[in-house]
């Protein structure tokens, strides 16, 4: 099978290609950079699914950066999109996200995410990649499907953003609040995994990965401590500061809050796609372990 990759240094898309060079008398893989229109040059025709991971992620909005989320999260997925399918590709795989419902995590109370919730995203971010799905179900036929990830947060070795900011903080303190929370969270080789059953069964709609168990960030705090043979001590005042904070810091909230995906969203294939359970993932992500 032949697999093109849009964003030719994702985080996402190469760890997917590390994933599938396991069976590579089976996928052939090749990037494209989107940095420049020379893309539409491109010849499409030869693949059997497209994986869109290309987007601006990790970006402090600004009031006048809501058009380059819309031109490159939503248009520019479009473009590629339409390409695809006057090429004959059948399968168009398109990397959202979670924040498409615009929720936060929040202390002491149940946020979870069913079928039933309704969308309002509260971002740039969020917004543009939900009109990207609207647009993107339109062109759906029968000879040509659209995968819509809604991916919660996606960690994994090297990986950019929160995983990394934990882990810096970690590594400065000896204590940290005991707090209870649940987080959905998608370890990579996971959505590498979940994407290669899309691609085989050349599947469509909307689907929502997750590991198989939630994540309590007190938990993962220790995980990654002992990876890094650190003592953490555990405080339940600190706790219950944390509580107080989480009324009036957002950032709180973004690490002790509850938020999570209904488990049967995401029981695609009774979850085969969860090769790695949560330790093993932390042991990978600080190098005391291999990947497949």
């Amino acid at each position: 099978m032949k697999i093109l990759i849009t964003g030719n240094k994702s985080y996402i898309g190469s760890r997917l290609i590390k994933w599938l060079s396991q069976w590579s008398n089976k996928y052939s893989v090749e990037t494209l950079s989107l940095r420049s229109n020379e893309w539409m040059k491109k010849d499409f025709s030869k693949y059997d699914s497209i994986l869109h991971v290309a987007a601006i992620v990790h970006h402090k909005e600004k009031k006048g950066s809501k058009e380059i989320y819309f031109k490159t999260n939503k248009e520019l997925a479009v473009k590629i999109a339409k390409k695809a399918k006057m090429a004959g590709v059948k399968q168009f795989i398109f990397m959202s996200s979670m924040a498409v419902y615009g929720l936060e995590g929040e202390i002491n109370k149940d946020i979870t995410i069913t079928k039933d919730t309704v969308c309002r995203p509260n971002t740039y971010y969020g917004q543009s990649k939900l009109e990207a799905e609207i647009e993107l179900t339109k062109i759906v036929d029968d000879s040509f499907n659209v995968a819509i990830i809604r991916a919660p947060m996606i960690y994994g070795p090297d990986c950019p953003g929160n995983y990394i900011r934990l882990k810096k903080i970690i590594m400065k303190i000896p204590i940290f609040p005991k707090v209870e929370n649940k987080r959905s969270m998608l370890f990579v080789d996971n959505l590498s995994e979940f994407i290669r059953l899309l691609i085989d069964n050349n599947d469509k709609g909307l689907f929502y990965p997750q590991n198989k168990n939630y994540v309590n960030t007190s938990e993962l705090v220790g995980l990654i401590a002992k990876s890094n043979n650190k003592n953490i001590y555990y405080s339940r005042a600190l706790a219950f500061l944390v509580e107080k904070l989480g009324d009036h810091m957002k950032v709180i909230n973004k690490i002790f809050g509850n938020l999570t995906y209904e488990k049967d969203m995401s029981n695609y294939r009774d979850t085969e796609y969860c090769v790695v359970d949560t330790e093993l993932s932390i042991e990978i992500c600080e190098g005391l372990r291999t990947g497949r």
